[in-house]
């Protein structure tokens, strides 16, 4: 563990931890390590400060203060940009552009935070990179103040030697305490005051605060998640419209109208072999009413704008991530200086390569540089490829045996097939991420930066398909308007794997049951994940620690007062990155994109869950988790192609819903070319074809074929074909069958 050498004092640098076990014969290898290690430390000018004995059981504490000389050597090194001795005033150009800026300031005064308040908004100071040479151009008139927390953290940046359990954590110091009257004033409790509380949720983020305190890294995603929240008021706003919209035309519309109707008295064909019987379509009443307030003509003008939503979107984000590169004076951060800090190699791409230089130390000519090339990763690159794909077919085997009980089972499975699906989807995402990273370190990649985004490339296809392997199921398999393809037909069903026959939709479609299966996936996600293991899990082991201070005697509000600061940063959580809370915004990206035809509510909970989640977020990052070592950033990296990627494909996909799973098209086409009278009059009869019962193939007639009261000789069911002849009549006689037989064969019914 790493500190300074004075843990309260404002100049703390970065902690390691190390856990001892006397009497084991591995800690004694781990030890003689850890003493070489830092007797490297010393030679670099390190001054280091061990603790052996502290209030935790089994660990002992290194504090490391870098001295003034090692402060400046490392950041000339590093480049640093520190704030020089001279500042610019920033002019906004005309009068009337500084009128215009000034008012909506002033309008906009209760949305800031207050952390800014002494600090000129026009001002700024001209930065340049560290030199020994020119220390006359800072200003150092304070210098335990010139290099902040954040800056110490990241020059003295210690990681190596954890994965093999030589310590077991290196973190920076929190600047101080959150809660309290005792606690002082610093970055961290205004942190605390002003972006970690439910009580400010309106406000804007401190963003220049959080890349002060935790680095840019950090500071751009919390920009990022800023800027997307802000982006989905304008797209809640207008899917509220639309859903109202159904709402309030639902009794108007004609098609579910005559759905509702009972003096049609249509029997319709079964939806499953022998467990089904036939049904009236009255019965579809309730389900075609809700899939109004879905599938209307506002749905397409939602699709849409939801498309130059997504791209608006990127393009705002480009313009504040360029913004933010000029405040943050990352302007310069360059190639050569992204360079400098990615290509320090991973000690397990050090570790191979060394072992790969012993066995060719006699075939390989001296000077030439030994790496791991193409063939030498083959063999994990082939157990990738072969894990992904199993793990793919994995998902779909999981979601065709949902299916299965789903069709056995008809009665009450529409929302508990979701339910089912939800559960799944969370319990393998975390076996998917577990494999991903497993795969990823048999690749053995050279720098951190290539592990990431290989690691989180791996995880998206994963977590993706996992996520919406049922929606695309339910929107372009079962919900097709093509079921003579998919589908089948009365007498002529598809079956696949043996016995098992496709699903059909219901006669009102299956956009609906889409929607019930996006709004589960979508709030449950949302909700488990955030309220149970963000909030749940988290205060169950605040709980526990609290139960077993008591059990010793000795109550929690105690015990901490006897802790240092650097003992009391060792209980919280670990930093684990970024990658989680990016990866959950990027599916429900997804969520809101990709198929918010189906969904127009989507924006709306999506927007409700980031305002919780941003705080949610801030106050994990404040008081839960040790302080993450500082790492700088230009932009979001990978994450941004994957967001490009996922607005493209958002515009297909939801021109697929509307063409294949919605009845918009089919509508048109009725009223404009086969309505007498140019209205939707007769357009459920229009959608409906004819089927004589005696045409069941053998062992998949109904076993109740009289459970309406009377003989059924001839059923309706969805899809486009008509026997040859003058079309039946729509009505029959009320509780009494069909008034008219017909006779044909089924091979004669498509023409």
């Amino acid at each position: 563990m790493r500190s300074s050498r004075a843990p309260l004092q404002p100049k703390e640098d970065p902690e390691l931890a190390a856990q001892d076990h006397p009497h084991d014969y591995h800690e004694d290898d781990k030890r003689f390590k850890r003493d070489e290690f830092e007797q490297n430390l010393r030679e670099t000018g390190l001054e280091l400060e061990k603790e052996e004995l502290s209030n935790l059981p089994d660990t002992g504490f290194l504090k490391i203060h870098a001295p003034w000389h090692v402060l400046c050597r490392e950041a000339e090194f590093m480049k640093l940009k520190m704030p020089t001795k001279k500042f610019y005033e920033v002019k906004q150009g005309s009068n009337l552009v500084e009128k215009i800026r000034l008012f909506i300031h002033k309008v906009t005064a209760p949305l800031h935070p207050n952390v800014d308040a002494n600090r000129p908004q026009s001002i700024k100071w001209l930065c340049h990179p560290f030199s020994r040479e020119k220390q006359h151009l800072f200003d150092l008139s304070d210098r335990d103040k010139f290099f902040d927390s954040k800056t110490r953290s990241s020059i003295v940046s210690i990681t190596s030697l954890l994965a093999n359990g030589i310590y077991t954590a290196a973190y920076p110091l929190h600047d101080g305490d959150v809660e309290g009257v005792t606690a002082e004033p610093n970055d961290r409790k205004l942190l605390y005051e002003e972006w970690a509380s439910y009580s400010v949720f309106y406000k804007y983020q401190p963003v220049g605060l959080i890349r002060k305190y935790f680095g840019e890294k950090v500071g751009l995603y919390f920009a990022w998640l800023g800027v997307y929240t802000q982006m989905l008021i304008p797209a809640a706003l207008v899917g509220v419209i639309v859903f109202l919209y159904g709402c309030a035309s639902v009794d108007d519309n004609i098609p579910s109208m005559e759905i509702c109707d009972a003096r049609n008295n249509i029997t319709m064909c079964p939806l499953c072999d022998r467990a089904c019987s036939y049904w009236k379509l009255t019965d579809a009443c309730g389900t075609a009413r809700a899939s109004h307030l879905f599938d209307n003509p506002a749905t397409v003008f939602f699709s849409i704008f939801m498309a130059l939503w997504a791209v608006l979107f990127m393009e705002h984000w480009k313009r504040r991530q360029m913004r933010l590169n000029y405040i943050w004076d990352l302007t310069g951060f360059g190639e050569e200086e992204q360079e400098e800090h990615k290509d320090h190699n991973r000690a397990e791409y050090e570790f191979r390569v060394m072992q790969k230089s012993l066995k060719k130390e006699h075939s390989t000519p001296k000077g030439d540089k030994v790496k791991l090339t193409c063939t030498d990763r083959m063999p994990a690159y082939v157990t990738m490829v072969t894990f992904m794909f199993l793990m793919v077919l994995v998902t779909f085997a999981i979601v065709f045996g949902v299916i299965s009980a789903r069709s056995n089972i008809r009665a009450t499975v529409k929302t508990t097939a979701a339910i089912i699906n939800l559960i799944i989807i969370i319990i393998m995402d975390e076996i998917y991420a577990a494999i991903a990273r497993w795969l990823t370190t048999k690749e053995v990649p050279k720098t951190d930066k290539s592990f990431e985004e290989r690691l989180i490339f791996k995880t998206f296809v994963l977590k993706f398909v996992n996520a919406f392997t049922p929606i695309v199921y339910l929107a372009f398999f079962r919900g097709s308007t093509l079921p003579n393809v998919l589908v089948g037909r009365p007498g002529a069903y598809l079956y696949v794997v043996g016995s098992y026959r496709m699903e059909e939709c219901a006669h009102a479609g299956c956009l609906m049951e889409l929607c019930i299966q996006l709004c589960i996936t979508m709030l449950g996600k949302q909700l488990i994940q955030n309220n149970l293991f963000e909030i749940g899990i988290p205060k169950l082991k605040k709980l526990l620690r609290k139960r077993k201070s008591e059990l010793d005697g000795t109550s929690e509000e105690e015990r901490n007062k006897t802790l240092k600061r650097h003992e009391k940063d060792m209980i919280l959580g670990p930093f684990v990155g970024l990658s989680p809370e990016y990866m959950e915004m990027i599916i429900q990206f997804g969520m809101v994109t990709l198929f918010v035809a189906s969904f127009p509510l989507a924006p709306l909970f999506a927007l409700l869950n980031n305002i919780i989640e941003i705080r949610l977020d801030a106050k994990k990052f404040v008081t839960e988790l040790r302080r993450p070592i500082a790492a700088k950033a230009k932009d979001i990296g990978i994450w941004y192609n994957l967001l490009r990627g996922l607005s493209k494909v958002a515009v297909i996909v939801n021109a697929f819903v509307i063409s294949f799973t919605s009845d918009f098209i089919p509508r048109l086409v009725y009223q404009y070319t086969y309505s007498p009278d140019g209205s939707m009059r007769g357009f459920v009869n229009h959608t409906m074809s004819y089927f004589n019962v005696t045409d069941f193939q053998p062992g998949t007639a109904p076993l109740d074929p009289t459970n309406l009261g009377y003989a059924v000789q001839i059923c309706r069911y969805k899809d486009y074909r008509e026997p040859p002849g003058p079309t039946p009549s729509m009505s029959c006689p009320k509780n009494s069958g069909p008034s008219w037989q017909l006779a044909w064969p089924s091979s004669s019914f498509f023409r």
